[in-house]
């Protein structure tokens, strides 16, 4: 398999992880408020990108990039300040956030060169 490839595979399954767990997160296992809470919204501007990630888009590949910084934040507020089960949650929000950024930009950073290489010449 390419590399190309496994980044892309991985920045997709990454991106339905990190929208499963928004979703279970906040409707099931740790709501802020009983069953279920308005914040499962935030796993609607993800939803956005799936199907430009899936097609490989380059400019869905670069907002969802900087999107994905969003709930990194988050992650990080969350894991500091709350307690129990939605500190490991937010640990793993965290992981997948980072894990999708990385293999975002892993993916991107060819097209770029290849790009700035055309416009150079």
């Amino acid at each position: 398999m390419k590399r190309a490839e496994l980044l892309h595979r991985g920045a997709c399954a990454t991106l339905v992880a990190l929208i499963v767990l928004c979703v279970a997160w906040e409707m099931w296992l740790a709501p802020l408020r009983p069953h279920g809470s308005w914040l499962v919204l935030k796993a609607l501007p993800l939803c956005f990108a799936v199907p430009g990630i899936w097609q490989q888009r380059a400019y869905t590949m670069q907002w969802a990039s900087m999107l994905v910084l969003l709930y990194m934040a988050e992650a990080v507020v969350r894991a500091t300040t709350e307690q129990g089960i939605s500190r490991a949650l937010a640990g793993i929000e965290l992981g997948l956030s980072l894990i999708l950024f990385a293999s975002l930009l892993a993916y991107l950073a060819p097209l770029k060169r290849r790009a700035r290489a055309r416009r150079d010449s």
